[in-house]
């Protein structure tokens, strides 16, 4: 437990840029939702208002642990991510073609969001405690290959391409932390290029019709190139200054499909225009500078790896959603980080900046390990 006076010392020292900005993202994703529900208070917008409360405690408690027991536990965490992932493909609630979600009363939840953060921790821990003259040894990379595979492929038979490739790559960032030689990467991609043929063979007829749409949104209109023919019209309509507050029509008329959710940035350039869609931007890329000071001014190796791990997965779901949106990537189903409506989503990500909060309160902490790997 913290002592009353540590308490209150980590209180004031608690990052007031990244908690306004987090603040201040997520209120512009829930005046979307309140403007395309054409000025009401919607379910959806008192779901979203409901999970922000909900979560900002469990932020501050991540925040406030102490980082030696968040040490200790990053493999529980990944092995409790783990599991509730197996739990929820075999018995979970199936939406949409997938088995992916848990229903746990509150609000229906995806395990494959919490894996996100197990596996950056699993890394983490792993790298910190081998050390950096084991880093390149073949026998070393095993044991994390195997801690980003796993969940990988569970992920994929849900399936859910979109959260497989974010694994995917946060893996790979982890590797490239770690200080991987960066000849194992052209290894992997060429390994990749060869396996490609297999993995197409088995993605789904709705995966690979995503992927042909990609290339060519009008060889279906109606069917699975209307998402992203809608989403480039109602970004291109907004203009310069945007269309205003409650008059894009694209929403209104529910010609944009997924408008409070994967595509809900085409709803905010559609009213704010061009010129918004850049300060939103830059909103972002304020809180990933913020977030890479941390991580730079570090002095431990896992604080470092976690930090920039974490923000890896802010990062790519930003780039993955907006060139989605955009039409510059295929549409895998990746929500925009703090605006997008759901409880999955925006409680990993709150529970993410809580952790880096941590490790920013502790930055000058060295982090040493016994031979077992705990703290001692």
């Amino acid at each position: 437990m913290l002592q009353s006076n540590t308490l209150q010392k980590k209180l004031t020292l608690l990052p007031k840029r990244i908690l306004f900005l987090i603040v201040t993202i997520s209120a512009i994703g829930m005046l979307l939702m309140y403007d395309a529900s054409v000025g009401s208070i919607s379910a959806t917008l008192k779901k979203q208002l409901l999970y922000f409360i909900l979560f900002l405690p469990v932020m501050f408690l991540f925040a406030l642990v102490d980082i030696k027991f968040l040490f200790n536990v990053s493999y529980y965490i990944y092995a409790v991510s783990l599991a509730l992932l197996i739990v929820g493909s075999f018995f979970g609630y199936k939406a949409m073609g997938a088995v992916r979600w848990m229903d746990i009363g509150i609000f229906r939840f995806q395990p494959s969001e919490l894996m996100k953060i197990g596996v950056v921790l699993a890394f983490a821990r792993y790298f910190h405690s081998i050390g950096s003259d084991k880093t390149n040894k073949l026998r070393s990379l095993i044991i994390p290959i195997m801690l980003g595979a796993i969940p990988l492929v569970i992920i994929l038979k849900q399936p859910d391409l979109g959260t497989a490739i974010v694994i995917g790559i946060i893996s790979a960032v982890m590797f490239f932390l770690a200080g991987v030689n960066i000849s194992k990467f052209f290894v992997a991609i060429a390994s990749f290029a060869v396996s490609a043929p297999f993995v197409w063979s088995h993605l789904h007829d709705y995966q690979k019709k995503r992927i042909l749409i990609f290339f060519d949104p009008e060889r279906d209109p109606l069917g699975a190139g209307y998402n992203i023919i809608q989403s480039k019209i109602a970004i291109g309509s907004g203009g310069l200054f945007g269309k205003g507050r409650l008059e894009s029509t694209q929403s209104k008329l529910d010609f944009l499909p997924e408008h409070q959710t994967d595509f809900i940035f085409p709803l905010f350039a559609e009213k704010f225009g061009f010129l918004g869609s850049m300060i939103l931007l830059l909103l972002y890329f304020i809180l990933m500078l913020e977030v890479c000071y941390v991580g730079t001014n570090c002095k431990s190796f896992f604080g470092k790896l976690t930090v920039f791990g974490l923000i890896s997965i802010f990062t790519t779901h930003i780039f993955i959603n907006l060139g989605m949106v955009m039409g510059l990537m295929p549409v895998v189903g990746i929500p925009l980080p703090l605006i997008s409506y759901g409880g999955s989503a925006l409680g990993t990500t709150m529970i993410a900046f809580g952790i880096i909060i941590n490790i920013d309160l502790n930055n000058q902490t060295r982090i040493a390990h016994n031979r077992l790997g705990y703290l001692s």
